[in-house]
């Protein structure tokens, strides 16, 4: 990769590729901690996002190689999605509806981002693979 928008479309790859990454590790908890007569919902659908997000994150990962880059492994990822920690009463399902959403709405920003970066630095590839991401990422948003 050798010029700014380049290193830019780079930079965000590899941020969605951590958020995707954190994602899994807040949502597998989340499903795990909470309990209460709406919790088994709400886990299934955590669960079920899991699978996704970790797709999300190897495909990333597929694309970052495929553009000269090399993903990053555990010690170079910032975790920080605070909305996600799993509630400290483990009935609050609604806290971690509301984590999700915020979770889900970073993605978009992230995959909005990734969308104009890879247009301005003219790769069709790249943009049509945040298009894809954000698609789903807009229709886990919904089913919270």
């Amino acid at each position: 990769m050798s010029t700014d928008g380049d290193e830019d479309v780079l930079d965000l790859l590899h941020a969605a590729r951590n958020d995707e990454f954190e994602t899994v590790i807040n949502y597998q908890t989340d499903a795990i901690a909470i309990e209460g007569v709406t919790a088994e919902e709400v886990a299934e659908g955590l669960r079920a996002d899991v699978e996704e997000e970790l797709g999300h994150a190897e495909t990333l990962g597929e694309r970052i190689t495929q553009l000269g880059g090399q993903p990053k492994g555990s010690f170079e990822m910032e975790m920080g999605q605070e909305s996600l920690q799993p509630p400290e009463d483990t009935t609050d399902v609604l806290s971690v509806i509301d984590g999700v959403i915020e979770a889900e709405q970073g993605a978009v920003e992230t995959y909005r981002d990734l969308i104009e970066a890879a247009e301005a630095a003219d790769d069709p590839v790249t943009e049509d693979l945040a298009v894809t991401l954000l698609s789903d990422e807009e229709s886990h948003r919904a089913e919270f």
